[in-house]
């Protein structure tokens, strides 16, 4: 694991163990979102046209301040005006400046479905997802053994919600496909590096068996990149720091889904 995974992840059991004795399980599954129907957050994606989860993200730890006047509400409206299929919601809060607030508010914002973006380590964090009204939650298989990986995946899908598991090796695809993935997402950043390649999508791409879907993550910003995966079959991207730092990021993401 990268150490910057690794510092993360030893800071998520730490919050996740604090947040647990704040606010057991009984308590998040006794909030109004928990008992509201999913979205659909895979349908959403399927088909063959061009999909965009647009992200809202104010920082990462490779970055830092991404986008100073950071208004999640407005953003998620923003993007749902202009054709994204889902938004992602960054909820980590120490490396990527997000809450689990923003997730809330978003879900009271817009109509799309949901991705809680964040290290998920521990079943508690499924339901807390749940409850804060989350469609679906991200995995990274560079931090979860796949036994628990797979388990993990279970429980998300006993509560309704969608699993997108992120690789970034042959290994790792293999762990996701093993712990019974239907929604890959390849991310193209290097974790040891921060370098960015859509060599990785590349690679993996023709690895994919038939019926899974793949997300592309990282490295897009502009028509030219997702020319170049649509190639490899995959029409889905999760984009994050290219419309945070665009002017008007809902007319940035009307371009790349408009481009021929």
């Amino acid at each position: 694991m990268a150490e910057i995974l690794a510092t993360i992840a030893g800071h998520m059991r730490e919050q996740v163990a604090r947040r647990r004795r704040d606010m057991p399980p009984q308590a998040l599954r006794d909030r109004p979102l928990f008992h509201v129907p999913v979205r659909g957050f895979a349908k959403s994606l399927s088909g063959t046209s061009r999909h965009i989860i647009a992200e809202v993200k104010r920082a990462s730890p490779s970055k830092g301040l991404i986008r100073p006047d950071f208004d999640p509400l407005a953003l998620a409206k923003d993007f749902a005006e202009h054709g994204a299929s889902a938004v992602s919601v960054l909820t980590e809060e120490r490396f990527f400046q997000g809450n689990l607030r923003y997730l809330e508010e978003v879900h009271g914002a817009v109509s799309l479905p949901l991705l809680r973006k964040d290290f998920i380590l521990d079943s508690y964090q499924l339901v807390e997802a749940k409850s804060y009204g989350a469609d679906a939650v991200l995995f990274i298989a560079a931090l979860l053994d796949p036994s628990l990986m797979g388990e993990l995946r279970e429980q998300a899908a006993a509560l309704g919600l969608d699993s997108l598991i992120e690789v970034h090796s042959e290994a790792e695809l293999e762990a996701a496909l093993k712990a019974g993935a239907e929604l890959i997402g390849i991310n193209n950043r290097d974790l040891k590096t921060f370098e960015v390649s859509l060599a990785t999508t590349e690679r993996l791409a023709p690895l994919l068996p038939t019926g899974v879907t793949a997300v592309c993550e990282s490295g897009i910003d502009g028509v030219e990149q997702i020319r170049r995966v649509e190639k490899l079959g995959i029409h889905v991207f999760l984009i994050g720091e290219s419309l945070m730092r665009a002017q008007r990021p809902g007319k940035k993401l009307r371009e790349l889904l408009s481009a021929e």
